[in-house]
């Protein structure tokens, strides 16, 4: 893969990363799924979601708990590929988020973590799906999001 060919790709899996996260703030995550491989798995700290539609389920379990404000916003996306086709990618997320409508007393970030995640091509949708995600967290704060 060239430098050009690098660049696109990476600028691909970015802007999907962008989508995802905006359909989680906007849209309760009714389209996280489709970021996924439906082998994916997605861990963070406790929680720990094997497979599309656990990771959907995820999400609808959120949207039920009520009123939720969240910002996911992300930094330094680096991308990396291998000869067999497959990508891996690491950023860092910065998370605010609180139960109840907006607007909200402003606070310090939930949590700030460093992402990694692998992703393969899927030829038949014409797309990267994430295969993995993982989530460290680095620093924690204000309310944090309880799952059962």
């Amino acid at each position: 893969m060239n430098r050009r060919e690098r660049a696109a790709a990476a600028a691909e899996l970015e802007m999907g990363l962008a989508d995802f996260w905006h359909d989680v703030d906007n849209n309760w995550g009714r389209q996280a799924g489709d970021y996924y491989a439906p082998e994916a798995i997605y861990r963070s700290g406790r929680l720990n979601l094997e497979g599309r539609e656990a990771i959907e389920g995820f999400y609808s379990w959120r949207e039920g708990r009520g009123a939720r404000v969240s910002i996911h916003a992300f930094t330094n996306f680096r991308a990396e590929f291998d000869d067999a086709g497959g990508a891996t990618a690491t950023w860092f997320m910065l998370l605010w988020a609180a139960d109840g409508q907006a607007p909200l007393d402003s606070r310090v970030p939930t949590r700030i973590s460093q992402a990694s995640e692998t992703f393969r091509w899927d030829e038949a949708e014409g797309r990267w799906l994430c295969t993995l995600r993982e989530l460290t967290n680095l620093f924690r704060g204000g309310d944090q999001l309880n799952f059962s």
